[in-house]
């Protein structure tokens, strides 16, 4: 059984960083092997509307354009569980993620039947965004487009779920910007009181994901 995390971030060892590094501790203690992929290490881009993966009798399932993202896409379909992380920068995800989804979800659409998904697994997924807005504005502003990206991780054929970390700490040290907007003495206490049942929610869903896996195969 394998798991892998996408850190859609360039932030390592930050908030989404953190929150996916436990949700793998989770899968592992569940028995999966683990890997992060960081996307800020890769070279890529957005679709390129080569249109490869929609060739008359060669429908693939998969972007065929050659770059860092092709590994990604091997080791997203050989997976048992795929956990995804990103902040929501300008209320959507960040430009690197989006770069990654629109190639694996237009992949996976057939342009003969769009409810039909071109990959024929079951990958267990997870969706865990960050976030520097409040819980309550989350829910109102934030929920219609993490809902969506949830859904489209069904065309993976497996379980779907997401999780918001809201509130989240943006700097180490606010005096060394100018962010008068947020109270430092707020976003301390967010951090101290609510981060880490954030991470522990984090390990438990990659525990639960990867334990079903091994309960199905067992």
């Amino acid at each position: 059984m394998r798991a892998i995390a996408i850190n859609g971030s360039p932030r390592k060892g930050w908030n989404t960083d953190l929150i996916l590094q436990q949700a793998l501790r989770g899968a592992a203690d569940a028995g999966a092997e683990t890997e992060m992929i960081q996307l800020s290490e890769l070279t890529f881009s957005g679709c390129r509307s080569c249109f490869a993966c929609k060739k008359a009798g060669a429908e693939t399932g998969r972007c065929m354009w050659n770059d860092g993202l092709q590994s990604v896409f091997d080791k997203i379909f050989s997976a048992d569980v795929v956990l995804l992380g990103s902040p929501i920068y300008l209320g959507n995800v960040s430009g690197m993620m989006y770069c990654l989804m629109e190639r694996l979800v237009f992949s996976l659409l057939s342009y003969d039947d769009y409810s039909k998904t071109l990959f024929h697994g079951k990958i267990n997924s997870c969706f865990f965004f960050t976030m520097n807005a409040p819980k309550v504005f989350a829910k109102t502003a934030y929920h219609g487009i993490m809902k969506q990206y949830a859904n489209y991780m069904k065309r993976l054929g497996g379980s779907t779920e997401y999780y918001a970390a809201c509130d989240t700490l943006q700097f180490d040290d606010y005096t060394r910007f100018a962010a008068g907007t947020f109270n430092e003495a707020h976003k301390r206490k967010v951090r101290e009181e609510q981060f880490p049942k954030d991470l522990q929610s984090a390990y438990d869903i990659g525990f639960r994901l990867s334990a079903s896996i091994q309960q199905k195969g067992s």
